[in-house]
């Protein structure tokens, strides 16, 4: 698989459902914000719901980081309202719901299973030109946190807005950074 790190999203079109509203939109449409892919197996599944609900429980904190969630699986939108009618878990997500049908979103970030038309499990921190600053891929019986998913985009927008320092291993929002070269700065 091809390092996507540094690279620019296309401007991709694809279909969300979001407030109860179908709509096609763009990458684009969310420039100057940062966005977190979150791309899942298939709705009416058993880790899926844990995860999207653990979001939807996070998703205030996402938004104050200027950041909108847009999970991803190869369901339709359809799909995608039925779950939300039927599921507890999943009437709690009020982000965008994104619909793949076609692998399109799924192929390009390098998510596609072949051999069963569905994604794995996967995160991507896009920064808001549209640059990819961070991603993980998981095997399908992992399920992700909300939290440390939080504190990668807490860390990639800090690091966006204090040029020449870097985070060390576990850091979160008020502890010491560092600067190359020299030692751990004071807290930021």
């Amino acid at each position: 698989m091809e390092n996507l790190i540094g690279k620019k999203v296309p401007d991709f079109e694809f279909e969300i459902y979001h407030s109860d509203k179908t709509k096609k939109v763009k990458f684009g449409d969310y420039r100057g914000k940062w966005v977190v892919l979150v791309f899942y197996p298939a709705d009416f599944t058993f880790i899926c719901p844990t995860e999207l609900q653990e979001l939807a429980d996070n998703y205030k904190e996402f938004q104050k980081l200027g950041a909108e969630i847009i999970s991803v699986s190869t369901d339709t939108i359809f799909v995608h309202k039925a779950w939300h009618d039927n599921s507890a878990a999943i009437k709690k997500v009020k982000y965008p719901m994104a619909a793949d049908p076609s692998a399109k979103l799924c192929k390009y970030f390098g998510t596609y299973i072949e051999d069963e038309g569905l994604s794995l499990r996967a995160s991507f921190i896009i920064d808001p030109n549209g640059t990819i600053k961070a991603y993980e891929i998981h095997d399908n019986s992992i399920g992700r946190s909300a939290n440390e998913l939080l504190r990668k985009v807490q860390a990639a927008k800090f690091v966006s807005q204090n040029k020449g320092l870097v985070c060390p291993a576990s850091w979160t929002p008020g502890k010491k950074t560092l600067k190359p070269g020299l030692d751990l700065v004071g807290k930021i």
